[in-house]
């Protein structure tokens, strides 16, 4: 683009929105806004639409179908689409933004209009499990158990507030029990999956970070496979990523928090002695490459800043 890109952040005061337009700070973009008191007056929100090269959607999944109905209605210009909610996650005609996952998927966000950011705990899921059930390692009918802990921030303003605030949050809390979380349909879709995994997100209390952790015994793996094979798969799909790396070593410890304030994501194999047992884990920032850092990726390959 020969002019700096217009961005429109719709819904720029919530905490993906307000993450996102801190970080549009260090490029080349231009980000317009509307005053505050006119965020909901889809009139105004559309007028800005029409004049801008991206719009970023940090909406709940109803106003994000809402938005895109309005902007696939415009007759002139129209721009791309960058949405944060799970709305169209999983939709045919949408590019599932997580750039790393696999050869060439970072070209098919450069290119397409429509692009949604991946969710938080998907991304840790689906960069541990895809190149392993694209390989045969895992098959796609496996019984898989996805464990993970998210800082506090993940649950929005009214969860920070009874962190931060009222004081009143519990150190620890599982959610999510009904087995039915928003995240479990692009989990199964893009990590190739034919069976459903048991997916148990849990809060901690501490403000970002976070660790999905998948377990497996070796002996009820395709192929007779080893911990090495495994361990080279993941190192091989991500030898060329940027903000996704596989680590060699296999730490005794992981703290939530450790990749807080980063757009990084670091995956680990750890194993006991006998090499029968494995917890897969990713380690990062559920703000960051969960979130705000990864539509910032996406901004750059949409807009070729």
């Amino acid at each position: 683009m020969s002019q700096m890109p217009k961005i429109f952040i719709d819904g720029e005061y919530g905490t993906t929105g307000l993450g996102i337009r801190q970080r549009l700070e260090t490029l080349p973009v231009q980000v317009c806004s509307i005053p505050v008191e006119q965020r909901h007056d889809m009139k105004v929100r559309l007028d800005m639409m029409a004049q801008v090269d991206l719009v970023v959607l940090c909406l709940p999944d109803d106003a994000s179908r809402e938005s895109v109905a309005a902007i696939q209605s415009l007759s002139g210009h129209r721009p791309k689409i960058l949405d944060a909610s799970t709305a169209f996650r999983t939709h045919p005609d949408w590019v599932y933004g997580f750039a790393e996952l696999q050869y060439g998927h970072d070209e098919k966000i450069k290119a397409a209009p429509l692009v949604a950011n991946p969710g938080c705990y998907s991304s840790g899921a689906i960069a541990l499990l895809h190149p392993l059930v694209e390989a045969g390692i895992i098959a796609k009918d496996y019984p898989l158990t996805i464990n993970a802990v998210s800082g506090y921030s993940g649950g929005g303003k009214q969860m920070i507030a009874s962190y931060e605030v009222e004081k009143n949050a519990p150190p620890f809390m599982l959610y999510g029990l009904n087995l039915q979380h928003k995240h479990l349909p692009e989990i199964v879709h893009y990590a190739g999956l034919s069976r459903e995994p048991i997916f148990v997100p849990s809060v901690g209390n501490f403000a970002q970070g976070m660790i999905v952790s998948i377990p497996l015994h070796m002996d009820t793996l395709s192929n007779d496979v080893d911990v090495s094979d495994i361990t080279l798969c993941l190192k091989h799909h991500y030898e060329t990523s940027k903000f996704v790396r596989f680590m060699k070593d296999k730490p005794a410890k992981l703290a939530g928090d450790m990749l807080a304030y980063t757009d990084q994501m670091e995956l680990h194999v750890h194993t006991n002695d006998r090499k029968d047992m494995v917890v897969l884990t990713a380690i990062f920032d559920n703000l960051g490459k969960g979130a705000s850092g990864a539509a910032i990726q996406n901004i750059r390959l949409m807009l070729g800043v």
